[in-house]
């Protein structure tokens, strides 16, 4: 089961923040400052990022990968962690801003406010155009519903015709385009979409009658049950109504030339044990992957 966190539902902040998950929004100290020996791809990081001793990474409320404190503090959670451990083996330091949604990460890194973003976010082919996509997990589709109106959604099927709330843009709005084939070819009405940006609002939305159900990952459906447990339960969608398995990605963008280097990073954080540590730390251990893998969406 994943480890208890902080309130689901945090008012969100657009404030920098160290992904340090200490109070006071002050950036960790870099790793090799000091005078103290820096990451072992320290040197293979592009002079940009060296002389800035930082990687600045955008992130919207995603629990359990981004939990934002009450009023913008800090963030915690598997992100946090995660870049914590690349950071030690890039040597430099890891900030955080906190930011709306998927379309202004993407918006903000082609504009070179952020340098990354780590979804985690369907690879896709499209996606690979103008970003690196460095690949740690797989997801499955999973749909929270308010017990107080669960009794017409007992399964994945019975989300036909029903509202659906999920964050737009996201690998979540196109799983509920493939349930609503699937109802349609089965001669049901189609499921209404009902777009936020973030992962907060569709729970919002689902828990004040808004929405029926919000779509979400299965590892985000399990913190939300985690935080509220008497409040959802949740289904999950078939194989056989498109769900399948879909990996999930960091992204970088191109022109910075800072995807490789990462994907080296993760590289050695899968030798040296730490990804595995974190993925179980959160519970995520059933959507892991054997490898990190750089853009593979382009040659499916």
């Amino acid at each position: 089961m994943l480890k208890s966190r902080r309130p689901l539902l945090p008012v969100l902040a657009a404030v920098v923040i160290a992904a340090s998950g200490c109070g006071g929004g002050s950036p960790d100290a870099a790793p090799g400052a000091g005078g103290e020996q820096a990451g072992s791809k320290h040197d293979a990081l592009p002079q940009q990022f060296k002389d800035a001793g930082v990687i600045r990474f955008a992130g919207d409320s995603h629990p359990p990968y981004r939990v934002v404190a009450p009023g913008g503090g800090a963030v915690t959670g598997l992100d946090h962690d995660l870049q914590q451990a690349l950071g030690e083996v890039l040597g430099v330091r890891m900030e955080m801003t906190v930011v709306s949604g998927l379309p202004a990460a993407l918006s903000g890194m082609l504009s070179s406010r952020y340098d990354a973003f780590n979804g985690p976010v369907k690879d896709t082919a499209e996606r690979e155009k103008q970003f690196d996509a460095v690949v740690w997990m797989v997801t499955r589709t999973a749909y929270l519903v308010p017990k107080s109106g669960s009794g017409s959604i007992r399964a994945s099927d019975d989300l036909c015709g029903k509202r659906v709330a999920a964050i737009s843009g996201s690998i979540i709005q196109d799983q509920v385009v493939r349930l609503t084939d699937w109802c349609v070819k089965a001669g049901k009405p189609a499921v209404q979409f009902i777009g936020f940006a973030d992962t907060n609002g569709t729970i919002l939305a689902a828990k004040s009658g808004r929405a029926d159900a919000a779509g979400m990952t299965e590892s985000a459906a399990i913190d939300a049950l985690e935080a509220a447990k008497n409040d959802f339960t949740y289904v999950k969608q078939t194989d056989e109504q498109g769900a399948g398995v879909d990996k999930l990605a960091m992204l970088v963008p191109k022109s910075s030339g800072l995807g490789p280097v990462m994907h080296q990073a993760f590289q050695e954080i899968f030798a040296n044990g730490e990804y595995d540590r974190i993925m179980k730390q959160y519970g995520l251990e059933n959507v892991k992957v054997d490898k990190p893998e750089l853009n593979t969406a382009a040659g499916r």
